[in-house]
């Protein structure tokens, strides 16, 4: 009964702990959070295309569900790069960026995701996100960075370009009003960006975003009070609303559900991904073990209530993640302090948006578009293989060229292609005794001789409807090769499953190789491929006097099926059971070492 209730309320299993101590050290971390996330909210809020208030509104109630029913205890949830550019790639051909028809279809984006999160954790598919490979993620960031900046550049060199639209269509309107660059929003621009820089650089402890936006907002408000707004042309964000977050609701009619559940779909499967990942890395550094599905069921329900306040997507972040776990964060209360303190923060700051620049935003992102390109990882994928860097490249230049959703899809799409590819060809051995080895071992030497009758081979991988083309390509070049070699021996212990197609393999094999006179042993079976076999009635059929689970017991009994005439005159005598045949051949044997 303790684990059910710790499954819908997984708060109870952590909460009876919190004292004194942690309560203080998860309050300071909060509060941390909550000014830490003012400038990254409206700046994700500014590349969802939403108004900037929905991006502080998204890291309020979300963040304080997720934290409650999720499983790790140092995740703070709330907007991030990744959703906001997924959501205004997806909306900005249905509606307006900023208008009530496009807020009303990214709350309801943020429903659906939240619904399909929540169906998936409900049905304990958290294993999901295992098999969305790193480069996807790694490639997905890296072009939504690129992007990112690109969209950025009209406010950073204060010039007018029309719409979105892809990368190459941004950077063609940008150099056709290149010469209309406004050199003081370029100034204030810069000025935030390198102010930015300086202070992550020599001064890591500061929160440099803040630091950034307040120089920025202050070099555009002393040039525009010295200047004018007419001469200087440097726009501002405008004033927020001082307010909590309003009701809302989303659209549920039929052809709106029809139009975003592509992106919906996309959507879950990347911000679980994200919210996962963090969780567990975070994780890694406290001992906590993360329970993937309470995860999925935390995100959905988390999203599900934002959608009726006023939140967009929210997941896991880690920047603010991150500044939690520095912050001296115990439990998820430092989530929960960071929701409820962010509240108190926007109404008591909101009106200040008045002073932040559009081109001090827009520095912002140039500085969270080069913190999203992980180099390291790029480089390290570069250096692994051919498979990890075409899924990075597909998924890297799909977020370029294609919409956003579409490149995670190419991107898992290839990666689990590529990942059948590799299991549907099992590694297949020739295997031999090797007398250099302790009890003269199976050794894969190619130089080692073979048996003239009896071929030995090891499979590493499941025979199953993918790989058996390969594994009976592997039978028919073996006979090809080596028809005196009738017996064939199977090494199963690397073997971990066999379907139906894969034992009807191995028993149309084993038929052959009785037909030509010799036979088909498996060496060495796990219990479960034991009872694979034994399900599809294959054990049968191939012969279970056939089936060893020891190679010396194998090579004992095949032994004394093999053709003694051909036994009399082999001079390779690699089994121990060969001396026991006296050689009739021209020449003597050498003697043994």
């Amino acid at each position: 009964m303790n684990l059910v209730w710790n499954r819908l309320l997984p708060f109870l299993a952590w909460l009876p702990g919190v004292n004194r101590q942690i309560l203080k050290a998860d309050f300071v971390a909060g509060l941390t959070g909550a000014i830490i996330v003012l400038p990254q909210g409206v700046a994700f809020a500014t590349i969802a295309g939403m108004p900037p208030e929905y991006g502080l509104y998204a890291g309020m109630v979300p963040a304080i569900i997720a934290a409650l029913f999720g499983s790790s205890r140092l995740l703070v949830s709330g907007p991030t790069t990744a959703a906001s550019i997924v959501l205004f790639s997806s909306l900005s051909v249905f509606a307006e960026p900023g208008s009530a028809d496009y807020v009303t279809l990214a709350l309801t984006l943020t429903f659906m995701v939240g619904a399909i999160e929540l169906g998936l954790g409900l049905a304990r598919m958290g294993a999901l996100v295992n098999f969305i490979s790193h480069s996807v993620i790694v490639g997905f960031t890296a072009g939504a960075a690129i992007l990112i900046a690109a969209k950025q550049l009209k406010n950073f060199f204060g010039v007018t370009i029309e719409g979105g639209g892809h990368l190459h269509d941004i950077l063609i309107k940008f150099g056709q009003q290149i010469t209309e660059i406004n050199p003081w929003v370029t100034g204030v621009a810069l000025a935030t960006l390198l102010s930015g820089i300086a202070v992550k650089r020599w001064w890591p402890k500061m929160p440099y975003l803040i630091v950034s936006m307040l120089v920025g907002s202050f070099l555009a408000w002393g040039l525009n009070r010295w200047l004018g707004f007419e001469q200087t042309g440097i726009s501002t964000v405008g004033a927020l609303p001082r307010s909590l977050p309003p009701l809302s609701a989303p659209d549920l009619s039929l052809e709106t559900i029809k139009n975003l559940m592509p992106a919906a779909i996309a959507v879950s499967l990347f911000a679980l991904t994200e919210a996962v990942s963090i969780g567990r890395a975070l994780a890694a550094k406290t001992g906590q073990r993360i329970d993937g599905n309470q995860e999925f069921i935390g995100q959905g329900l988390s999203n599900l209530f934002g959608a009726f306040f006023s939140s967009y997507v929210a997941t896991g972040s880690f920047n603010r993640s991150g500044v939690n776990y520095q912050a001296g964060a115990k439990t998820p209360l430092a989530a929960v302090f960071a929701g409820v303190l962010l509240v108190g923060v926007v109404l008591l700051v909101a009106p200040l948006a008045a002073y932040l620049p559009n081109a001090t935003m827009a520095g912002i992102l140039f500085i969270v578009a080069w913190g999203l390109i992980d180099f390291h990882e790029i480089k390290h994928i570069f250096a692994s293989s051919k498979r990890e860097i075409a899924v990075f490249l597909v998924t890297f230049l799909g977020a370029l060229f294609l919409e956003l959703e579409l490149a995670i899809f190419a991107g898992v799409l290839l990666s689990l292609i590529l990942y059948l590819e590799r299991v549907s060809k099992p590694r297949i051995v020739t295997r031999a005794p090797d007398p250099r080895l302790p009890r003269r071992a199976f050794s894969s030497d190619p130089t080692l001789p073979q048996c003239p009758q009896l071929k030995i081979i090891r499979i590493d991988g499941s025979i199953f409807f993918g790989s058996v083309n390969h594994v009976q390509e592997a039978f028919d070049r073996f006979r090809k090769q080596n028809p005196e070699q009738k017996h064939l021996a199977l090494v199963a212990r690397g073997i971990n499953f066999v379907d139906l197609q894969g034992g009807e393999a191995l028993v149309a094999e084993a038929k052959r190789r009785r037909a030509d006179g010799g036979d088909f042993y498996l060496i060495d079976v796990k219990q479960g491929l034991w009872d694979d076999l034994e399900r599809c009635g294959c054990l049968d059929e191939t012969g279970a006097r056939n089936v060893f689970m020891s190679k010396t017991a194998a090579i004992r009994a095949i032994f004394q099926k093999l053709d003694r005439n051909i036994c009399k005159t082999c001079t390779r005598r690699i089994f121990e059971e060969c001396q026991s045949v006296e050689y009739e051949g021209e020449e003597s044997l050498p003697e043994k070492q």
